[in-house]
């Protein structure tokens, strides 16, 4: 089976970097594999990267980074027979963590050979691919911020958190899966796939990438002190059990605000009109996790 490794140069951890490439080589040598390493150079690249490794009949295509680069990569394998597989080196991980692989150690090197293919939904945003989550409002400002900053990390997550919410206005969104509809003054819509956001953190209790559905959070505005024990439920996996959060579950989700805004997709930040249309694309994607 041929294989493709597409790597990001910048990844968030320090394993991102030459010492894990040189790790790379090593794996191929000693399995003799057919495959080649690629860096991604910019923006979407690894898209690009990834549609050439399929286009030249690979079977097995590996992300080496981060959620934002899982994702450039897996919209070209959505709907084929590739299987995408994970090395993961960013700053939060959250597919990866959901399907058993936290870091670019032994585990997630020995899966690429000896693991088993899991097919799993994908969601679209406005069209917008991802396999993790999406979100408006709170979190969707947070990774606009981040992504401008070149210290990665949960630390440097929290103090842009800190300083972002003194600045910002919660929006009403109004939110229908086809059979509910709720009204809310949120500081956050969360869509996941998965269950966490990464860096074992849950957003969606419970969600699994493969059960046909999304999992829906809404967060209710409110004080900072009523947020903080609300952050600490994030790393409890009770997140949806706060005062007032709004947990749907199901296949299709309309959300609607005042006012156009950003969103994001697995971090990647977009702007879209006051209207989300949040679809999912059951079992569409396979990928190797542990056995």
């Amino acid at each position: 089976m041929n294989l493709r490794f597409i790597f990001n140069p910048r990844a968030g951890r320090g394993p991102g970097g030459p010492r894990l490439l040189d790790r790379i080589h090593a794996f191929i040598t000693e399995h003799h594999l057919a495959a080649a390493v690629v860096p991604t150079e910019r923006p979407r690249h690894a898209t690009e990267l990834a549609r050439r490794a399929v286009d030249d009949g690979c079977g097995l295509v590996v992300a080496v980074g981060g959620d934002g680069l899982i994702n450039e990569v897996a919209q070209a394998l959505v709907g084929t027979d590739t299987v995408l597989g994970l090395i993961p080196c960013g700053s939060g991980n959250g597919l990866s963590r959901h399907l058993g692989l936290a870091r670019p150690d032994d585990r997630a090197f020995r899966t690429l050979l000896a693991g088993r293919r899991r097919t799993i939904d994908t969601g679209t945003a406005n069209g917008i691919p991802f396999f993790n989550v999406m979100g408006a409002g709170f979190d969707a400002e947070i990774s606009r911020q981040f992504n401008r900053i070149t210290s990665r990390g949960v630390a440097a997550y929290f103090r842009i958190g800190v300083s972002a919410w003194h600045r910002f206005h919660p929006e009403t969104f109004v939110i229908r899966d086809g059979q509910n509809t709720v009204t809310i003054r949120a500081t956050l819509v969360a869509v996941g796939n998965s269950d966490q956001y990464g860096g074992a953190a849950f957003v969606a209790t419970g969600a699994q990438v493969d059960d046909g559905r999304l999992d829906l959070i809404a967060v209710p505005a409110s004080s900072f002190l009523q947020a903080v024990p609300l952050l600490a439920r994030l790393f409890l996996n009770s997140f949806d059990r706060g005062p007032g959060v709004v947990h749907l579950r199901g296949g299709r989700f309309t959300i609607q605000r005042t006012a156009p805004g950003c969103i994001h997709t697995d971090g990647e930040v977009h702007e879209t009109g006051p209207d989300i249309e949040v679809i999912i694309r059951p079992r569409s994607l396979h990928v190797m996790v542990p056995a």
